[in-house]
């Protein structure tokens, strides 16, 4: 959370509150117990303070679980379209956007492609928050990917 701006922050904050109570919940809560407070705490606050006091607690390492939580519901409720777009051109199977198990490797020229359909047809922080968190949540690691992210300014997180 703490590589991407606070508009998209609080964009993926917003749409939790809106869209899946549940994830929202989960996460005030454990904003609330890694500050020692309760959530009750932050639901009386105004939600502008709140969601930024969210993103602050959710970019420190040890609320890697909770941010990625957080991302994943975000990812899968408002941007399947998103991610069927990247598994279809990479030719992978899956259910909505959901991945049983990853290929070990990657095609370099199916992979390129597919990131340059996500860059055309989405917003480019959105893709770069995805493909990093694609990247860092696929226990398989494509080391292909890797060297893009890292490589082509496109795809980079500020």
């Amino acid at each position: 959370m703490g590589f991407m701006s606070a508009e998209l922050s609080n964009d993926i904050l917003q749409s939790a509150f809106e869209n899946d109570k549940e994830l929202y919940k989960a996460t005030l809560k454990a904003v609330a117990d890694a500050r020692k407070l309760r959530p009750v705490f932050f639901e009386k606050q105004a939600k502008a303070h709140r969601h930024a006091t969210m993103a602050a607690t959710l970019a420190k390492p040890n609320m890697e679980l909770a941010a990625g939580t957080l991302l994943r519901g975000w990812l899968l409720k408002k941007h399947k379209g998103m991610l069927v777009d990247f598994l279809d051109g990479l030719a992978i199977p899956h259910k909505d956007g959901v991945v049983e198990d990853l290929p070990a490797k990657i095609d370099d020229t199916k992979l390129k492609s597919a990131v340059d359909t996500l860059i055309a047809k989405y917003p480019r922080e959105v893709v770069a928050v995805y493909l990093n968190a694609f990247n860092s949540m696929n226990e398989t690691g494509w080391d292909n990917l890797d060297k893009m992210l890292a490589e082509d300014s496109r795809i980079q997180v500020v």
